[in-house]
C-alpha cells in the first residue's frame, strides 16, 4: 500500500479516535450514577436504570471500538495494515475505506458471520 494511502487511513482512524475520546470526556461521572432520592417512583427508577444500562453498553462498545482503532494504527506503524488476519490476503481498499479498523477481508468476514450464525 502506498504511503499516501496509509497516511489517509491514519488520519481517518485518528479522527475517529479523537471523536470517541472527546465524547467520553464530555460525560460527567454524575451521569453514570443513579440517585434514588431523585427517583421516588418505581417507574422513574426503572426508566433511569434502563437508560444507565444503555449508557454502559454504549461505553463498552466505544471501548471495544477504540481498541480496534488502536490495533489498526499499530498495524500501520508495523507495516501490516490492510492484510487479512485470517488468510493473509490484502483487504480491498473499498472495504478499508468503509471500515479502516477492520482486520478481515470481506470473504473471511462473511465466513466468520456464517459460522456465528450457525452457532447462534
Amino acid at each position: 500500500m502506498k504511503k499516501t494511502e496509509l497516511n489517509r487511513f491514519r488520519k481517518v482512524l485518528e479522527e475517529k479516535r479523537q471523536s470517541i475520546v472527546a465524547s467520553a470526556r464530555g460525560m460527567s461521572p454524575d451521569e453514570m450514577m443513579l440517585d434514588t432520592n431523585d427517583l421516588p417512583d418505581e417507574m422513574d427508577m426503572a426508566s433511569a436504570e434502563g437508560l444507565q444500562s444503555f449508557q454502559f453498553r454504549l461505553r463498552g462498545r466505544e471501548k471495544t471500538f477504540l481498541e480496534k482503532i488502536d490495533r489498526a494504527l499499530k498495524k500501520i506503524d508495523d507495516g501490516e495494515f490492510g492484510q487479512c488476519e485470517e488468510c493473509g490476503e490484502p483487504i480491498q481498499i473499498k472495504r478499508l475505506e468503509a471500515r479502516p479498523e477492520t482486520t478481515l477481508c470481506i470473504r473471511c468476514k462473511e465466513d466468520q458471520e456464517r459460522q456465528e450464525k450457525d452457532f447462534a
